[in-house]
């Protein structure tokens, strides 16, 4: 696309000057009109924060995104970014991203003045027009707004001349979408800075007389927790933002489900494992059951992270299984969902009642999340054919480090294994030894959680028996 570069041309194309919330707005209404997704990414917020958030831009307000930790809040704001224009037009060279038609910095006014139609333009992709600062209690003013800078008074300039001026975040996101993390976090006294970019849209930098008309739409997240725990959004900042919106952990196990494939699948390429789709179910019941455990601290929450985190600790058992044992293919099974309380036991918060007891928590829990997978997809088959490789007193062995080709030559032949891996989501293609492997497994493990079997464990190695 041809993209003028002095004002002039600019001018001819029949560019129209929009402010940063009018194009948010206007973007938005043009997605809805066409059906299309507005917040590509985002899972199990449709009919419930997403009407809000939508209705908030619409309104141009700006606005504070409510929620524990863990549940997509920084993702959601950074999806706004994308209502953006993909292009805009700024003044080449300026810090703060001053529109052409419009500039408000000293350097760019005088520009302006010299040089007319003349005025040299750039322009700014979507993806560099969003800001962001965590909340720190050691983030200053400075970093938020500007400062003096020691360098450009050293090269001779006056204390009193605003290009003497550094400008700090909020400023050099101008015309764009900044965004401030758990700002409970933020001192209040550096709060109070925040509200002139708010109200009256202007920033002020330390006794200059500067009055920058900033064009931004400021998003905040907060956790509910650190309005008690930590610190607080000082009254007035809040009375200035124009919307609170409550966030929330997926409600659904399909929403769940849906979260774990979306996030984790670039990592299961990566590992090169396979995770099943009951696994994947199971990983899901388990975070929900673990949310809902009065064992856990409900304040702080269950990351949607610890679900991700589940997903690809028990990828990499299987792959470290695979190069082992010299398999082909790292298919996870059953037994690999074991190590993830280990590994995933510091991102949990307990009760206070229950310490020492979160390892057997996590692992009653586990077990519950694998028993309710196994009777939505098996509860209804005749595993006759499996239980009858017990009938004799036999037992069959399994652990994490028990290859797939070993483990099908315990068990045996089955009579309608194909049925099994049926309905556990195994279709055309999923006919290896590590498909049949982890179909089999997961068979067990129901029939000893339904008390059908019964089983040993003793140091990773797993003994199904009668």
């Amino acid at each position: 696309m041809h993209q003028p570069r002095i004002l002039r041309d600019l001018r001819e194309s029949g560019h129209v000057h929009r402010s940063v919330k009018a194009e948010v707005r206007e973007n938005l209404l043009a997605r809805l009109r066409a059906g299309e997704p507005r917040f590509p990414g985002i899972v199990g917020f449709d009919d419930s924060v997403l009407p809000h958030l939508e209705r908030a831009l619409l309104a141009g307000h700006d606005l504070v995104l409510l929620g524990e930790r863990g549940q997509g809040k920084t993702r959601l704001i950074r999806t706004v970014a994308g209502l953006l224009d993909e292009w805009t037009p700024v003044v080449e060279g300026c810090e703060i991203n001053d529109h052409p038609y419009a500039p408000v910095c000293a350097r760019c006014r005088r520009l302006a003045g010299e040089l007319g139609e003349e005025l040299p333009v750039g322009w700014k992709h979507r993806e560099e027009r969003y800001g962001e600062k965590l909340a720190t209690p050691d983030t200053s003013v400075g970093d938020l707004i500007g400062d003096v800078d020691p360098i450009k008074i050293a090269e001779g300039r006056t204390l009193g001349d605003p290009e003497t001026v550094h400008y700090g975040l909020v400023p050099r996101t101008n015309r764009g979408v900044f965004s401030v993390n758990e700002l409970p976090d933020l001192a209040e006294r550096i709060q109070v800075s925040l509200l002139n970019v708010l109200e009256e849209r202007d920033i002020q930098v330390r006794g200059y007389n500067l009055r920058l008309p900033l064009d931004i739409l400021l998003i905040a997240s907060a956790n509910p927790e650190d309005y008690t725990n930590r610190g607080r959004i000082i009254t007035p900042l809040k009375d200035r933002f124009g919307a609170e919106i409550r966030t929330h952990y997926p409600q659904t196990v399909e929403d769940e489900l849906a979260l774990i494939r979306q996030e984790a699948t670039i990592e299961w390429a990566e590992l090169g494992a396979d995770l099943p789709e009951h696994l994947v179910e199971v990983i899901a019941r388990f975070t929900r059951l673990v949310r809902e455990s009065t064992a856990v601290d409900a304040r702080s929450g269950v990351s949607a992270r610890f679900s991700i985190a589940a997903a690809e600790t028990a990828s990499a058992s299987a792959v470290r299984r695979a190069a082992i044992s010299g398999e082909e293919q790292a298919v996870t099974r059953v037994c690999d969902l074991a190590t993830v309380v280990h590994s995933l036991r510091g991102k949990v918060e307990f009760e206070v009642s229950e310490e020492g007891r979160e390892t057997e928590i996590l692992a009653h829990l586990l077990r519950r999340a694998t028993a309710e997978t196994f009777r939505g997809r098996l509860g209804g088959l005749d595993l006759t054919a499996l239980l009858d490789k017990f009938s004799a007193g036999s037992q069959v062995e399994s652990g994490e480090l028990v290859p797939a080709g070993e483990l099908l030559h315990r068990i045996g032949p089955v009579d309608g294994l194909a049925k099994i891996m049926s309905k556990l989501g195994m279709g055309a293609g999923d006919e290896s030894p590590g498909h049949a492997a982890a179909a089999l497994e997961f068979a067990l493990e129901g029939l000893y959680l339904m008390r059908r079997l019964s089983k040993d464990d003793l140091d990773g190695v797993t003994v199904y028996r009668t």
